[in-house]
């Protein structure tokens, strides 16, 4: 298990902006894609972004593209999501996750490891 570290989850408003981390140990995460998750209340959990080992690759949701930005410090073992122009709809619990490998996947099953979450509330 790989313990990841988040941060930077709260409560906003809408239309405010707010910027997740997500921190692993060691060069755990230098050579694997990293991504994040959601969970709302209510809903299943669904796919938000996703970045290669390298960064050259990133992927977002249709509900979060040009507002969402993912990327990716290897030097510091982070990874990070800038979330902007957020909506009531962005509220949930966001989770950090770890790849098996260095491809970015949409598909949660190609992730090893989560984060315990952060919470994200955006009211309106």
């Amino acid at each position: 298990q790989v313990p990841l570290v988040e941060s930077g989850g709260g409560s906003v408003q809408t239309g405010d902006s707010l910027k997740l981390s997500c921190a692993a140990p060691g060069n755990t995460i230098r050579t694997r894609a990293m991504g994040w998750f959601r969970r709302a209340p209510g809903k299943e959990r669904e796919f938000v972004a996703a970045i290669s080992w390298g960064g050259g690759v990133t992927l977002y949701a249709d509900s979060v593209k040009e507002r969402f930005t993912i990327s990716k410090d290897n030097t510091k073992n982070a990874v990070y999501l800038q979330m902007n122009v957020l909506g009531p709809e962005d509220t949930a619990v966001y989770s950090c996750v770890v790849g098996r490998n260095g491809i970015a996947y949409i598909d949660e099953s190609e992730y090893d490891y989560w984060g315990q979450g952060t919470q994200v509330t955006v009211s309106s």
